[in-house]
């Protein structure tokens, strides 16, 4: 390995990220209850203009009278994008006024590093004004085309960056993509034209320490090609997925969650690999296929969110 590492910045159970508008309370009181890992509390795209600050006074009602961590929920707020007159007070009255009770804010159509650069600055003096001593992380929106001709350099940006989300509806309309919808596959395309941007984005998620995120599956009455769609971005590496309808959280749940034959093999392939180690060997044989020590880091990250989803 390289000399120069980037360690994980922060680990957190991600498998399912459940979209809610926060201009609907009472959806987000049945977030709180659901099964999602995540909850992102959105003030941006499903939020219609005229409904912003209610949405924003909801999102800070919520954050403060329920306790999601209690609830086994990460919760987050997707603000407004950098471009708009709202995202400068849903960062300051968001942090102001529940910066100790929101774990992150999801910053949307990330384009260079000084977007978020932008974000943190803020959220660093608001937090040593309020002396909170929680520190709130940002997770990155990658959906335009400039995001990811940037998105290694996103990556690496360090500070409160947690995440990367691949957006791919806005991402299709950025590129000009033609699309059957939002995440769905192009049936005159020869395979998925989404695997290089997510590719792409879970490659500098990982050589720079962050969790990678699929975005959304439009079409919540096709639960077969939900799955499909995270079953590909399991494949490249990403963690977990968005879920745009209450319906997809299983789903998300399932395909992102290692199987029980997953983790008894996993801790074979450690017992394995000690017990050959204790013998002077750097590597072993396990059901008549040679492991060694890239086995056990992969059987690693599977036992990393087994251990998550039991402690959770």
């Amino acid at each position: 390995m390289s000399h120069r590492l980037f360690p994980l910045q922060k680990q957190r159970l991600q498998r399912s990220e459940l979209a809610v508008p926060a201009s609907n309370p009472a959806m987000i009181d049945k977030a709180a209850e659901g099964a999602a890992d995540y909850v992102f509390l959105d003030l941006e795209d499903a939020v219609a203009p005229p409904e912003k600050e209610q949405a924003r006074r909801n999102a800070i009602q919520a954050l403060n009278d329920i306790d999601w961590a209690a609830m086994g929920k990460t919760v987050s707020v997707r603000i407004n994008g950098l471009d708009t007159h709202y995202m400068y007070r849903d960062v300051v009255d968001v942090m102001e006024q529940a910066g100790d009770r929101v774990h992150t804010l999801l910053v949307p159509k990330v384009g260079e590093t000084g977007d978020l650069y932008m974000v943190e600055a803020m959220v660093n003096q608001i937090e040593m004004a309020r002396g909170f001593k929680t520190r709130v992380g940002l997770e990155a929106l990658i959906e335009t085309a400039l995001g990811m001709a940037n998105v290694e350099k996103i990556a690496r940006f360090g500070g409160r960056l947690e995440a990367m989300h691949f957006g791919v509806a806005d991402f299709a309309a950025s590129m000009r993509a033609r699309t059957v919808n939002i995440g769905g596959l192009n049936p005159v395309y020869p395979g998925d034209q989404w695997h290089a941007a997510i590719a792409r984005m879970v490659t500098a998620c990982r050589a720079f320490g962050l969790r990678a995120i699929d975005g959304p599956f439009g079409d919540f009455s096709d639960p077969e090609g939900y799955k499909a769609g995270a079953r590909r971005a399991a494949a490249l590496g990403c963690e977990g997925k968005w879920a745009i309808h209450p319906s997809q959280v299983t789903l998300a749940n399932e395909v992102f969650s290692p199987t029980e034959a997953e983790v008894t093999k996993a801790r074979r392939i450690i017992q394995e690999l000690r017990a050959a180690e204790a013998q002077g060997k750097g590597a072993a044989s396990l059901d008549g296929k040679m492991i060694d020590a890239a086995s056990e880091r992969m059987a690693a990250n599977v036992l990393v969110v087994a251990d998550a989803i039991a402690g959770r």
